[in-house]
């Protein structure tokens, strides 16, 4: 199956049926496609070869589905950025990408003379709207001749999607067609999609899990409302006002969703399908869910943008608080038909049922590997498992339970945080002589990032002062939430490594507000 089968399918079969609405804009199938097929003749004429990278920075909309659909069409790779990174981590990634184009946003368009002056493998710079010195997005595909679709398929490289780095380096999680295509067939089910439905675009499109449903809900054939970012009234106006269906949502989103004053007012007995995923669902949120919302069916998925991104799904059948099921609403869920899932140790010896070890994973939604980084590809894909660094354990019925992360990775409001980027960035203010960043449990964002800081002896330096320091080097959502200033030294394990664990039940037995 080729990548841009749903929208031929969609074309010939819908026609001028609904396929997108973004703010008062209205998109039907034969326009899409015409559309699609322009602007990849577009960036064709602008030279792009075969396997070439093309970036986005852009809130979603109606241009990220084209995007979508037009660089694979062009054969060319999609790497999406993250439109809340810092311009010098913007610039990092569009230098080992090496994109020759980047398709921005007007409201991005200042951004671009810096990123266009670090990239050093850009050509061309396309904005929606226009901007000085960048080529006009509409005049493009309005004047562009449509490009034949290449029909990119199997092991075809479809996206470079990065995430964050321990190491400084930003890690470019490689995505095949067949990954996504895996994924997609993967999802239809397990979400319950179906022709028609209405699906209501929350989650960036920047992100995996926004990405996969674009491809999903076409090939659903659904019509896709899309925010350009999230915002509870909006979103609550949305679904009354477009008789939304299905959506998807981060627990974060959902805390949000139930406690907003407007939640009740809101008609929403149009909707029949909410799943989440992205970070641990607290029980007592999901519970209350559940109970707000006793029509609509529930579905857990999990995953990693590795896993391009979901190996297992808790069904609606287990979202029930009372019955012999009532318990699978703790558990992550059963792996999806074509996945693998184990629980090895630290040796990659499989355990059995209910002994916690890391969860592993094979099948063909892993990851092709990481971008030019072999020996990292290697690390986390050792024996032909991929390596999730999540710890957890499995009962005999396949059901998976997720306990912790082995690795120092914070999921904060639905966002990947590594504790080495933060801890990087505090190391470099000048009074700090040693750090640990951790993550502590958040009632609104699951969980937040936590600094402890160790100043040189004879300073002394603020909770703000390092917030502030961080928020000039590292994406704001990646900044400490709280910060703990000591003035000893933090524990060190016999190798010499700062004892995390130790750190983490320290802030946990700490005073509310330490």
């Amino acid at each position: 199956m080729n990548i841009t089968l749903a929208l031929h399918r969609g074309a010939l079969m819908c026609g001028d049926r609904t396929v997108l609405v973004c703010g008062g804009r209205t998109v039907d199938w034969r326009e899409l496609k015409s559309r699609t097929a322009r602007l990849a003749g577009a960036l064709r004429a602008l030279g792009l070869a075969p396997g070439e990278r093309v970036a986005m920075l852009a809130d979603s909309g109606i241009p990220y589905f084209e995007f979508h659909y037009a660089v694979p069409w062009a054969g060319g790779v999609m790497v999406p950025l993250n439109i809340r990174l810092a311009d010098a981590e913007l610039v990092d990634i569009l230098n080992d990408s090496e994109a020759s184009v980047i398709i921005a946003d007007a409201a991005f368009g200042d951004r671009l003379a810096t990123l266009r002056r670090g990239a050093t493998t850009l050509r061309h710079a396309i904005v929606v709207g226009g901007a000085p010195e960048a080529l006009d997005y509409e005049d493009l595909i309005a004047n562009a001749e449509p490009a034949e679709d290449v029909r990119r398929r199997g092991e075809d490289l479809l996206a470079i999607m990065y995430t964050g780095g321990t190491t400084g380096r930003p890690k470019g999680v490689m995505q095949s067609v067949g990954n996504a295509v895996v994924n997609l067939l993967a999802a239809i089910p397990n979400m319950e999609f179906r022709e028609g439905m209405v699906y209501l675009h929350t989650t960036p499109m920047f992100h995996t899990a926004g990405s996969a449903r674009i491809y999903g809900t076409t090939t659903a054939l659904g019509v896709g409302i899309v925010l350009p970012r999230f915002d509870v009234p909006e979103m609550l106006r949305a679904i009354e006002a477009h008789r939304v269906t299905h959506t998807l949502l981060v627990p974060t989103m959902i805390n949000r969703l139930l406690n907003s004053p407007e939640f009740a007012k809101t008609d929403l007995s149009s909707l029949t399908n909410l799943s989440y995923g992205a970070s641990i669902m607290p029980e007592a949120l999901l519970r209350k869910a559940l109970e707000l919302l006793p029509d609509v069916r529930f579905t857990q998925s999990y995953g990693m943008t590795e896993l391009s991104p979901s190996a297992a799904y808790l069904q609606p059948k287990y979202h029930v608080l009372e019955g012999p099921l009532a318990g699978r609403i703790k558990s992550i869920g059963q792996p999806i038909h074509t996945a693998e899932i184990r629980i090895a140790d630290e040796y990659d010896r499989e355990l059995p049922h209910g002994e916690v070890g890391e969860i592993q994973v094979r099948g063909p939604m892993v990851m092709q590997g990481y971008w030019r980084q072999p020996e990292l590809t290697a690390q986390t894909l050792r024996g032909g498992w991929m390596h999730t660094g999540d710890a957890g354990y499995m009962d005999g019925e396949g059901f998976i339970f997720l306990i912790d992360r082995i690795k120092d990775m914070v999921i904060t409001g639905g966002e990947n945080v590594y504790s080495g980027e933060v801890e990087n960035a505090i190391y470099e203010h000048p009074k700090i002589r040693e750090c640990a960043v951790i993550g502590l449990p958040d009632a609104d964002f699951g969980e937040r990032v936590h600094a402890i800081v160790v100043p040189h002896p004879g300073e002394d330096v603020t909770a703000e002062e390092i917030v502030a320091h961080c928020r000039a080097l590292i994406a704001h959502y990646k900044c400490p939430r709280s910060v703990d200033v000591r003035h000893e030294s933090l524990p060190l394990s016999a190798t010499n490594k700062i004892l995390k664990t130790e750190l983490r039940k320290q802030s946990l037995a700490a005073p509310a507000g330490k």
